[in-house]
């Protein structure tokens, strides 16, 4: 009842509609490391926030927080040395032709920053992205979201079939035919914007397609569509924010996926709950994104913002948390895995350090995709401790992205729930 309430009250103050996981929602009230709280005391493992990636409450990030709010907190207008160093380090972990950096709030705004930044550099204003992606919910950023095959009439954006091996864009091909298929469709994407007027500008991908699965992609196909984008004379935006930080099993997914983008946005994991993201690119395509634009952002680029996004790289670092994503992810995935061809309604299982994807289908001949068995695997997930979600084109992939602390005994658990789940679905 008390659940109720609350929710009545949040549909009054919020409107209503806003998004809630779950068939019951939770009220959680407290957090620590990988684990989540609800008024009731009881515990569950955050299998997919990844916006704190060291933890939840982490206390040297608690500490760095609270110290530098005790001390001063001003916009980005005065100098202030920590912001400095905190952009070099940030630019330094990224590949040799990333050298500056414009910092903002949300990943949202570093994506909008990124498409601005290509625009001026190239002179045009058209967009490729995939037909499943998410890169934020401004008006802008927001018209690159599900766009399927066709994009609104009048619009700069084009959208092609993002890479797979699990569904392919042609069947009984080989691995390098599918891999031209898909680079056939992106360069038709390209090729439109030119003979209708706005002419390419940027390929903004995320650098593991996480919302479309991820995916199994093609090998070579990142690589290749980079050079395809350079030839044509674009840019191309990797999106880190949920592939970025460790997440992979390396610093950037874009490593992982074997790629140098021109242009990098982060977000979500940067300040571990504190609102800050950041967009990275050679130092002339930020110098002159500065000269015509004259950005600012009263809550970017501040004091606040290094001292707790220094924390959470030094927590990284600290705690050794890449390597940690790359073996307890790599292990969860390979025990996934072995599930399917024991349950014929798994389909697939994929991922890429701590991010880990389970697509749940009607049977294995068909694939056809069982959103409604995601829902009921994420309901009953939570009812044994454990929250994820789902993602995919079809909503039928169970989405596991914790926190980079999750341990292989957190793995453990998390199997045990998982078969217990799936044998109560089978029943």
């Amino acid at each position: 009842m008390a659940n109720a309430s609350l929710q009545h009250r949040r549909d009054l103050a919020l409107g209503s509609g806003a998004e809630l996981f779950y068939d019951t929602p939770l009220e959680i009230v407290r957090g620590e490391g990988v684990y989540l709280y609800d008024r009731d005391g009881r515990r569950y493992v955050d299998m997919y926030n990844n916006v704190p990636c060291v933890g939840h409450a982490n206390p040297v990030v608690v500490q760095a927080m609270a110290k530098q709010q005790a001390t001063v907190n001003v916009h980005s207008r005065y100098l202030h040395e920590g912001i400095v160093t905190f952009a070099e380090r940030l630019a330094g972990l990224n590949h040799d032709g990333i050298e500056s950096v414009v910092f903002s709030c949300s990943g949202t705004e570093a994506v909008e920053v990124g498409i601005q930044i290509a625009r001026l550099a190239t002179g045009n204003r058209g967009i490729v992205c995939t037909d499943a992606t998410y890169h934020g919910n401004s008006e802008l950023v927001g018209s690159l979201s599900y766009l399927g095959n066709e994009p609104p009439e009048n619009s700069d954006v084009r959208a092609f079939p993002f890479p797979e091996r699990y569904r392919p864009l042609e069947e009984g091909v080989s691995e390098e035919e599918l891999c031209e298929a898909y680079l056939a469709r992106v360069e038709a994407c390209i090729e439109n914007l030119k003979a209708q007027g706005p002419g390419f500008a940027t390929l903004i991908m995320c650098s593991i397609f996480a919302n479309e699965g991820p995916p199994d992609i093609p090998s070579g196909f990142m690589a290749k569509v980079t050079d395809l984008v350079h030839r044509e004379g674009g840019l191309v935006i990797a999106d880190e924010v949920q592939s970025g930080y460790g997440r992979t099993g390396l610093w950037w997914g874009y490593e992982t996926t074997d790629f140098l983008p021109d242009i990098v946005v982060t977000g979500k994991p940067m300040g571990n709950g504190l609102p800050l993201g950041a967009t990275a690119a050679k130092k002339a395509f930020i110098d002159a994104f500065r000269a015509e634009k004259d950005y600012f952002n009263t809550c970017a680029a501040t004091p606040l913002q290094a001292a707790v996004g220094m924390a959470v790289l030094d927590e990284i670092e600290r705690l050794d948390l890449i390597r940690n994503a790359a073996e307890v992810g790599d292990r969860l995935t390979r025990e996934l895995k072995d599930r399917i061809p024991v349950n014929n309604k798994i389909g697939d299982a994929r991922g890429y350090g701590l991010f880990i994807g389970v697509e749940m289908i009607k049977d294995k001949v068909s694939k056809e995709p069982d959103a409604k068995l995601v829902l009921s695997l994420s309901d009953r997930l939570k009812d044994k401790g454990f929250l994820t979600s789902y993602s995919g084109r079809f909503n039928n992939v169970l989405k596991i992205r914790p926190p980079l602390v999750f341990s292989h005994a957190n793995a453990d658990e998390f199997l045990s729930a998982f078969d217990e789940c799936m044998g109560e679905i089978s029943a």
